[in-house]
């Protein structure tokens, strides 16, 4: 750290019944108060410095023993004892830590030039530019000690100064740049006495972001957009210093608010909203210095702040731009952090859903459309010779095609996110279907390579709300795909009595079907399942999918092919459920349209009845079962 010294006068103030004097053999001819403290000093010294003194003293002149008042002095006692002693040559000392206070004070007195060469006000401004602003730590130091005095600071360019100072080091390398005495890596520390010591020089390229999260928001803030104006330093670097700061200043806050919340006295709520609009402004400021370029932050910490932004009652344009953000680099998100409380007094709900919903259609804005094959008279067009014109055209084309590639992988990992997320909230008893739904219609069919993840959320829904009637369940489960379900969760769906009739036959006619076709006993199928395989894009040669365990379930929602029933019991449990439900009328069957209405009358005309129909379904399955 640098330092300046001062006269070589020894200190001679003491204080004595609540008043600082000076051991002189001459007797004090002048009193001076400063923030409750009197001051006994002598005209002589003070007011050959001191324009300001020069002129109190001229207006007091008339009145005997009076005190002059120096009311709102910058710095207070301590800065007003630094000036009386320099105009005494006692010795003094300044560094960064009271350089600011002591500037602001001078100023205060008019300790200028005018009045004597070499004032006081003359050689600090030396010492700030020579020693000050040219080492990283001071200038650090020194920017944050001008919050105390805002208004003097600006008007003097402290502040200013300081801002530029640092934000031409950000920009060197730290080899070029004075790191005196950073708290968190030792460098090289040349005072202005022109001593050095030698300590280890740091090598990494965000070494600054540590020592600028010592900064209040302001003046991080105005640090932060000077930096970023300069344009050379790269905005993974940038995002990187925010989640620091936001880790200095923003841990948290979920516990910090429920806990002010709780207060109930007046002064508790106070602190509280004092605490919150604080902590808001500080959350608003992070996000407004948050870089344009996708991945200069992670997801992950984008979630932080939607969570911090959401338990603060942050304004709507962040909640919104965070959003936004989160959606660009969706596919990197966890389930876990997606779980962001919910604190509005309006929804019952454990998690804020609503914005999730808004983050998967901000994410679907973005869509392109999956990879699909070229149109055939392109496809044509390539065989015949091309001009240069048609080579740019299908360039293009080609690169337009791997950019909706890549939109087509990430809509693979978000589709298993958000399974993974339904599977968390569907255990929330106070969600609404309509939510469950939304988020579940959000992906597209085509970004789910199966359906196991949603079944298991579906599943973990209806234990969760037995309290469903029939409609609704019926609603529920037409996201469902079953000829998206693996082997395993069709054998748990067939005997699921939770779910509606019309889906237990379905996958009970999927799994028969593609047992059969598994063990090449396609022939032996009668030719109108044929047809209704056909219609359903089934290939019999493809073999049964497999169970995905992407997502990790607890225990009690978890379900395998052990302990299933017998075919005995699955056609009991089919049974019943016929009696119980008339889900096979006409209306209900033309619901999606003519081609579920042709399956129902391919399933009508099977032949010998249902009863029949699916034990020999069952028989298939068990003979391919005893072969195993």
């Amino acid at each position: 750290m640098k330092f300046m010294k001062l006269g070589s006068r020894p200190d001679t103030f003491y204080s004595a019944e609540s008043v600082r004097t000076l051991s002189s053999e001459v007797s004090s001819d002048i009193i001076i108060e400063v923030n409750g403290t009197k001051y006994l000093l002598h005209k002589f010294p003070l007011l050959s410095k001191c324009l300001r003194l020069q002129r109190l003293c001229s207006e007091t002149s008339q009145y005997r023993d009076q005190v002059i008042r120096l009311h709102d002095f910058p710095g207070g006692v301590e800065a007003f004892e630094l000036c009386a002693k320099f105009c005494y040559g006692i010795t003094i000392t300044f560094s960064a830590y009271n350089i600011v206070a002591a500037q602001c004070a001078a100023d205060y007195l008019q300790m200028t030039e005018d009045v004597e060469k070499g004032n006081l006000i003359y050689k600090l401004e030396v010492f700030f530019n020579s020693c000050i602003l040219q080492g990283w730590r001071d200038s650090i130091v020194t920017l944050q000690s001008t919050k105390a005095f805002p208004l003097w600071c600006e008007d003097l360019g402290i502040t200013s100064r300081c801002i530029e100072s640092i934000a031409s080091k950000v920009s060197k390398h730290p080899s070029k740049v004075s790191l005196s005495h950073s708290h968190s890596r030792r460098v090289s520390d040349m005072s202005c006495n022109g001593t050095e010591s030698q300590r280890l020089k740091p090598t990494t390229k965000g070494w600054w972001a540590e020592d600028m999260a010592e900064l209040g928001i302001d003046l991080y803030w105005r640090t932060m957009i000077a930096i970023r104006s300069g344009g050379k330093i790269p905005s993974n670097l940038i995002g990187e210093a925010l989640q620091i700061y936001a880790s200095r200043w923003l841990p948290n806050i979920s516990r910090k608010v429920k806990a002010n919340r709780g207060r109930t006295s007046d002064t508790g709520s106070e602190s509280a909203d004092e605490v919150s609009s604080k902590h808001r402004l500080l959350l608003e400021s992070i996000v407004s210095l948050l870089p344009s370029e996708k991945g200069a932050v992670s997801c992950s910490f984008l979630l932080k702040l939607l969570k911090a932004a959401n338990t603060l009652n942050a304004s709507s344009s962040s909640k919104m731009e965070l959003a936004r953000r989160v959606a660009l680099q969706l596919d990197e998100a966890r389930v876990g952090d997606l779980l962001i409380p919910s604190l509005s007094y309006s929804s019952d709900t454990i998690y804020d859903v609503d914005i999730v919903i808004t983050i998967l259609e901000q994410f679907m804005l973005q869509g392109q459309s999956p990879p699909t094959s070229p149109p055939r008279s392109k496809l044509g067009f390539e065989r015949r010779r091309r001009s240069r014109s048609a080579e740019n055209i299908n360039f293009e084309f080609h690169e337009s095609r791997r950019s909706s590639s890549a939109s087509h992988s990430s809509k693979l990992k978000v589709a298993k996110i958000v399974d993974g997320y339904l599977q968390e909230i569907a255990r929330d008893r106070n969600l609404p279907l309509s939510k469950f739904i939304t988020i579940a219609e959000t992906i597209p069919d085509f970004s789910r390579s199966d359906h196991d993840d949603l079944y298991r959320a579906i599943d973990i829904y209806l234990k969760a709300h037995p309290d469903l009637n029939k409609s609704e369940r019926k609603k529920l489960c037409c996201v469902l795909n079953c000829r998206k379900l693996s082997v395993e969760a069709c054998m748990h769906a067939a005997q699921n009595e939770k779910l509606p009739l019309r889906v237990v036959v379905q996958v009970l006619f999927f799994e028969q079907a593609r047992a059969a076709t598994a063990e090449g006993k396609v022939a032996d199928l009668p030719s109108n399942i044929k047809a209704l395989l056909a219609a359903n894009n089934m290939d019999p040669s493809r073999p049964p999918g497999t169970l995905s365990s992407s997502t990790s379930i607890q225990a009690d929602d978890q379900w395998s092919v052990s302990g299933l029933k017998s075919p005995k019991s699955r056609t009991s449990t089919l049974r019943m459920k016929l009696a119980e439900d008339d889900d096979f009328d006409e209306l209900d069957m033309n619901l999606d349209g003519m081609g579920r209405h042709s399956k129902f009358k391919a399933f009508c005309a099977l032949p010998t009845g249902p009863k029949k129909m699916f034990s020999k379904l069952l028989a298939i399955n068990r003979s391919g079962n005893e072969k195993n």
